[in-house]
C-alpha cells in the first residue's frame, strides 16, 4: 500500500498542534509519515511536537519564511508517493486517509484526491461548505467540472482535505512562494486544468475557521496568483471551450471578492476599478451592489460586509 507523507506547517499554533497530530495517529490507514515544518515559533508548539513519541513523526525548522515555503520544504523531505496536507489548527476524522486511498485505487488518473470537509466556526458550530455542481451524497468519483463547482459554491478542494501524488505536485511546481494569499487556489487550479479531481462525500476533515485571521482585514491585496495564471491561459486559448464560461466566472469571482476586501478597509477607488474591470454574468448583482457601496458611508459598508459578505 502507498505511503502518504503528511505535511504540517507550524507557526505559533501550540494550542492546536497536538490535536492535529493525534487526528493523524488515530487514522484507520496507518501507512504514513508526518513531517512538521516549524517557521520559528515562539510558543510551546515545537516542544509539544517533540514530546510525541512516534517513529513516523519528523520535526524540522524551515530555512526561510512563509507557509508555501514550509509546505514545499516538507515535500522535499518526504518519501511517500502521495502528499497530504494538514494545517496545525485543523484535524482529520479517522476515515480520511482510508478514503483517500480508496479514491487513489479507483481513479489513478486523477491529479488530486479529496474528502468532504466541515467548517467549524469560533463558537464550535459545524456547518457543511456550500458545495455545488457535485452529484449528491453518497456519490464519489471524478468531479464533472471543478471550476463549475468552485464558482457556484465553496471550493471542493481545501488544503487540509486534499492529497496529491508527489509527481504531480512536482510537475505543477508546488505552492507559489511569492504569494501570501491564494497560493493554495493557484495549485488546485493548475491541477484542475490538467487532471480530473477525485471527490468523496465521506467527511474526512474539520476546518477550524478563525474569524480573526481573515484575508479581508489585510492592508494590501494584489491579484491572486491564479487570476494572473487564468487570464494568461485564456489569452493563449488553453482553456477547453466546454469549461471556458465557468472558468471566466471563476476568475471574476476571485476579483469581486478582492474588491470587497479593499472596500472593507476603505480602499474605495481600488475596489471601484476592480469592479469596473470585472465582466461577470453570475455575480452581476453582487458587483453592482459592491459598486454602489463604494459611494456609501464606510462604517455602514463595513458592517454590511462583515455581517453578510464575509460571514
Amino acid at each position: 500500500m502507498a505511503e502518504i507523507s503528511v505535511i504540517i506547517p507550524l507557526l505559533n499554533k501550540g494550542s492546536y498542534i497536538k490535536r492535529a497530530i493525534d487526528s493523524i495517529l488515530t487514522q484507520e490507514y496507518q501507512n504514513f509519515e508526518i513531517i512538521v515544518v516549524d517557521g520559528h515559533s515562539t510558543d510551546k508548539g515545537p516542544d509539544i511536537v517533540k514530546s510525541i513519541r512516534d517513529s513516523r513523526l519528523t520535526f524540522t525548522t524551515q530555512p526561510t519564511k512563509g507557509v508555501s515555503e514550509a509546505r514545499n520544504f516538507g515535500v522535499k523531505m518526504s518519501r511517500g508517493s502521495l502528499i497530504a496536507f494538514l494545517d496545525a489548527d485543523d484535524e482529520w476524522l479517522p476515515k480520511h486517509l482510508s478514503t483517500i486511498i480508496r479514491l487513489v485505487e479507483r481513479f489513478p488518473e486523477a491529479g488530486a484526491y479529496t474528502t468532504a470537509y466541515k467548517i467549524c466556526n469560533k463558537k464550535g458550530k459545524l456547518r457543511w461548505p456550500k458545495y455545488r455542481a457535485i452529484p449528491p451524497s453518497p456519490w464519489e468519483g471524478l468531479l464533472p467540472n471543478y471550476f463549475s463547482s468552485a464558482v457556484r459554491g465553496e471550493y471542493p478542494l481545501w488544503t487540509s482535505a486534499v492529497c496529491i501524488p508527489k509527481k504531480i505536485f512536482s510537475r505543477m511546481g508546488g505552492f507559489p512562494v511569492h504569494a501570501w494569499w491564494g497560493e493554495d487556489a493557484e495549485l488546485w487550479g493548475k491541477i484542475a486544468l490538467n487532471y480530473p479531481i477525485a471527490f468523496s462525500w465521506e467527511i474526512g476533515a474539520i476546518y477550524h475557521w478563525d474569524a480573526l485571521d481573515r484575508v479581508c482585514c489585510r492592508p494590501s491585496l494584489a491579484q491572486e496568483p491564479f487570476v494572473k495564471t487564468g487570464k494568461q491561459a485564456i489569452a493563449e486559448n488553453m482553456i477547453p471551450k466546454a469549461i471556458l464560461p465557468d472558468f471566466i466566472e471563476y476568475i471574476n469571482k476571485k476579483e469581486i471578492y478582492r474588491a470587497a476586501c479593499h472596500l472593507f478597509i476603505n480602499n474605495r477607488i481600488v475596489a471601484r476599478n476592480i469592479l469596473s474591470n470585472s465582466k461577470t454574468r453570475l455575480f452581476f448583482i453582487q458587483k453592482i451592489l459592491l459598486y454602489i457601496f463604494t459611494f456609501l458611508p464606510f462604517l455602514f459598508v463595513k458592517k454590511v460586509l462583515n455581517n453578510f459578505f464575509f460571514k
